[in-house]
């Protein structure tokens, strides 16, 4: 069976391959393959097995295809560093370009870099490293004296200069006189003046470093022999959904709850209430709870209850927990199970929530207390998108988010007549980097998804 495209999303644990009919004026999604990530040997192996898996699944011999794109969360997903000059300023600018464009941020730094920083930057070992810092003419030398600490290290770690646009020839020689010129990629300055965060051509870079790197990663070496389109991390292919859905929906945010971690992206402008408290506030933001998910770090997400109350909720005594957890798995085999990652997955539903959005607070003046928005106004968004296999396969996970709008009305959220829809066909990851090239077509096929005429 000839496919037009197929795209792998490819896990730490799992490799899905997603099949698509590229139909203009009607797309389909035909159905996924699943295998193991082979990661450890050679990532093709996986890839393979989830394509006949796939072939199982549409009944058919064997398949062949046009184009196969590919997200990718294995081998540590992206993980980077950032480096700016004040945290409120270039570093916040820097950290939501990269958490934009799908980055684990492992380590941020302001001001001058430490022995310390570098040792843990050695330990670290990221896939890209972000020097910003300066507005464009403005201070110089700390961005210079980052460059100079990161070239000591000897890394071949590519790295991406975002910071003040005088010193990009300063910068560029510094390279040159190392022969390290195709380490480095110089972009527009990520904070170019005060309050303006300019992350798109930051975000697009780190798309195009990742892409270029991914084959250095254990087992992805050979991976262009079967993947011959774009391949983007993972998160970063959702925010692309997410930002289709934008341009054509208005404001929404997507919650994506896995077995890691636990992602909110959102873009929104403000209600003109709010709008002069929302300086420095990106359009676009992710934020990610790498403590929170449902299996790798449901341990993480138990220490957020009292277990007594979350086992007495799914019916088990408290005797009992202990061999519970030692045969729970990611995907529930029974009614308690299922009741169990119910409640992880409003949990890291909740907390996630709590750290993204922006709420009241009070201040005190000189002419008595205040009460001000603080952080991300969504007041104004009407979407909510559910993702992530919890959050799509569980029932009534809609409620999750409606009950946590009732229960925090100080928080900056929309209203309860907000519309929750659920990915169903779980393909926001696979259409996000399909849309670098079909960008209807994506539309088309998330409006299906979500059962959206």
């Amino acid at each position: 069976m000839l496919i037009d495209v197929l795209v792998a999303e490819i896990g730490s644990t799992t490799t899905l391959v997603n099949a698509f009919e590229i139909n203009p004026d009607n797309p389909r999604f035909l159905g996924r393959g699943v295998s193991n990530t082979t990661v450890d040997s050679d990532v093709n192996i996986g890839l393979e097995l989830a394509i006949k898996d796939l072939s199982k699944n549409l009944n058919v011999d064997s398949i062949t295809y046009g184009e196969m794109f590919a997200t990718s969360s294995a081998a540590g997903g992206l993980r980077m560093t950032v480096h700016g000059l004040v945290y409120e300023m270039t570093v916040r600018a820097s950290k939501e370009a990269a958490l934009n464009a799908g980055a684990n941020i492992h380590l941020v730094t302001a001001n001058k870099i430490t022995d310390e920083n570098l040792k843990k930057i050695s330990e670290i070992k990221p896939n890209i490293i972000l020097i910003a810092g300066g507005t464009d003419y403005g201070e110089k030398e700390t961005a210079i004296y980052n460059v100079g600490k990161i070239l000591e290290l000897g890394f071949e770690t590519p790295v991406i200069y975002a910071g003040n646009i005088e010193n990009q020839e300063k910068v560029r020689k510094m390279f040159r006189d190392l022969n390290m010129e195709d380490n480095l990629k110089i972009v527009e300055n990520v904070y170019p003046r005060v309050d303006l965060l300019n992350i798109l051509p930051l975000r697009k870079v780190i798309y195009e470093t990742f892409e270029e790197n991914i084959i250095k990663a254990k087992g992805m070496e050979k991976i262009h022999k079967i993947v011959n389109q774009k391949i983007m991390p993972t998160p970063g292919s959702v925010m692309e959904s997410t930002m289709i859905l934008f341009e054509k929906m208005g404001n929404l945010m997507t919650i994506d709850v896995g077995g890691a971690t636990t992602d909110v992206h959102s873009i929104a402008f403000p209600s003109d209430e709010f709008k002069l408290f929302q300086e420095g506030e990106p359009l676009s933001k992710r934020t990610v709870e790498g403590d929170l998910g449902v299996f790798i770090n449901h341990k993480n997400v138990l220490n957020l209850f009292e277990k007594k109350d979350v086992f007495s909720k799914i019916g088990i005594d408290i005797e009992k927990m202990k061999q519970f957890l030692i045969e729970y798995s990611y995907v529930p085999k029974n009614i308690v199970q299922n009741r169990f990652v119910f409640e992880l997955t409003k949990k890291c539903t909740q907390v996630a929530l709590d750290r993204h959005v922006g709420d009241m607070k009070k201040i005190y003046t000189s002419s008595g207390q205040k009460i001000i928005p603080d952080g991300k106004d969504l007041s104004q968004i009407k979407h909510i998108i559910l993702t992530g296999g919890a959050l799509i396969n569980l029932k009534n996970t809609e409620g999750i988010v409606s009950d946590y709008i009732k229960r925090n009305p100080t928080k900056l959220l929309p209203r309860e007549s907000v519309e929750i829809i659920k990915d169903n066909d779980y393909i926001m990851a696979s259409v996000g980097v399909l849309s670098l090239k079909y960008p209807e077509v994506a539309y088309k096929l998330l409006k299906k998804s979500f059962r959206i005429e």
